[in-house]
């Protein structure tokens, strides 16, 4: 279209017409901007006035700056989500969720749950949920006395709280490389700048977390325990060598998402020293208690605390007591986390036991921790994704968690503990034989 639909004399007017041309559908996604000195010209304004509008523009997600290919209008890119894909026919094992046989029954402890309404203006916390939850976070932080509790909505719900208070648009976040595709999701919704920290078997490196601070990053986000999608937990030695660098800045925020607290067999290791002043523990029971069960705890700094209470205010954004009832009720039966230790043991051994049956099929494979396997298939994991729909499997591919290391792109993630043992063969025979016949020759006669 025409750039003479574009009107303003500041940053700010500028940014105003192109946005409502959007928004008119007048100019449509992946459609070019006028360039810079063009458009400047035109307005009778300085080309920085343009060049600030267009920057507006861009933190507000509105365009796309591609270089030589000049500003063009956002398309809605899809991000990938977790969980089932609906509709499918095929036997999903890429989903990524608990198994519901292993989810405790809360049928018994809801009907304990009779108490008094609560009302606009009490806690956001229940007592006795903040009673076990202290007892649960004051193990793993550095300074316990400095510790606050916070309640929310799940994993998700506390990091998008906790970014937004910290962060403003277009600043600059250290996540895990490849990530949690909730992590890629809350960071790009956000409007916040992804920043790569590659992972290995030991979880996040220490040169990648250097290289993310000297690109002025304002949060981290770490998995200290069954990274997702890589299943890497932090030994000791990797999280006091992290401590270390984040020993000079300690005013970044840092986020440590320990989701599989309850069922991991790995123990905890922090990377958040004594001496840090802004940093977020959370936890949430959705991996053990069920996804539905929308809860988790952050324990945090006093001032990080402060600023989620804003966000979670009474009588507008609290986490339902009934929920919170429901979830201490839980927790504190014997029975239902004696059930919970069982299905973290269930989950490893299945895990294991199907990458034992990959590897004596010649694709290799090592079980780290959580919930799914992450297979190498020694080369592009898409005609492999493609091979197995056609053996009646949906598997996930690497590439969707991948933000710039194109070594996932040869990864799968599998979903195998609900697997019985004649599937969880076939399945690793069907893997092995889509492995090899996407390899190529020299790849086939080395698997060899």
């Amino acid at each position: 279209m025409s750039d003479t639909a574009i009107t303003g004399t500041s940053a700010a007017e500028i940014a105003d017409s192109v946005r409502a041309l959007v928004d008119s559908g007048r100019f449509s996604p992946g459609e070019a901007l006028p360039p810079v000195r063009a458009l400047a010209d035109r307005l009778g304004v300085n080309r920085n006035t343009v060049v600030a509008a267009y920057r507006l523009l861009g933190q507000a997600g509105t365009v796309e700056t591609l270089g030589r290919g000049g500003t063009r209008v956002a398309s809605p890119a899809p991000l990938a989500v977790e969980g089932y894909a609906q509709d499918s026919v095929l036997r999903d094992v890429g989903d990524g969720n608990p198994d519901p046989a292993l989810i405790p029954d809360p049928s018994r402890a809801l009907t304990a749950l009779a108490g008094r309404p609560i009302l606009y203006g009490e806690p956001v916390i229940d007592p006795d949920l903040e009673r076990w939850a202290r007892d649960w976070m004051t193990p793993d932080v550095a300074d316990p006395a400095a510790l606050r509790l916070t309640v929310t909505g799940g994993a998700v719900d506390a990091m998008e709280r906790l970014l937004a208070h910290a962060l403003v648009r277009d600043d600059a976040v250290a996540l895990e490389d490849p990530c949690f595709l909730s992590g890629i999701r809350t960071v790009r919704l956000g409007g916040y700048r992804p920043v790569a920290v590659p992972v290995d078997e030991e979880g996040m490196t220490v040169e990648g977390l250097r290289a993310a601070l000297a690109q002025g990053v304002r949060a981290v986000i770490c998995t200290p325990r069954a990274q997702n999608p890589t299943g890497a937990s932090l030994t000791a030695e990797r999280a006091a060598q992290l401590r270390a660098v984040l020993a000079d800045h300690p005013y970044l925020l840092v986020i440590a998402d320990d989701h599989f607290s309850m069922l991991t067999r790995q123990p905890y290791h922090s990377i958040i020293g004594p001496e840090h002043r802004r940093w977020a523990l959370v936890r949430s029971v959705s991996k053990f208690l069920g996804p539905d069960m929308c809860l988790a705890v952050t324990a945090s700094d006093p001032e990080t605390a402060d600023r989620l209470a804003m966000r979670l205010s009474p009588g507008s954004t609290w986490v339902s007591h009934l929920l919170q009832r429901l979830a201490v009720a839980l927790v504190t039966d014997p029975a239902v986390m004696a059930a919970v230790d069982r299905a973290g043991e269930h989950y490893l051994r299945r895990n294991r036991a199907f990458a034992a049956r990959l590897t004596a099929l010649g694709v290799p494979c090592d079980a780290g921790d959580g919930l799914s396997l992450w297979v190498d298939v020694d080369g592009p994991a898409r005609p492999v994704v493609e091979r197995l729909m056609r053996r009646g499997w949906l598997a996930r591919a690497g590439d969707e968690f991948v933000l710039v290391d194109e070594r996932a792109a040869h990864r799968l993630r599998l979903t195998v503990h609900t697997l019985s043992d004649p599937h969880a063969e076939r399945l690793a025979a069907d893997v092995a034989a889509a492995v090899g016949a996407t390899a190529s020759p020299r790849e086939k006669v080395t698997r060899s």
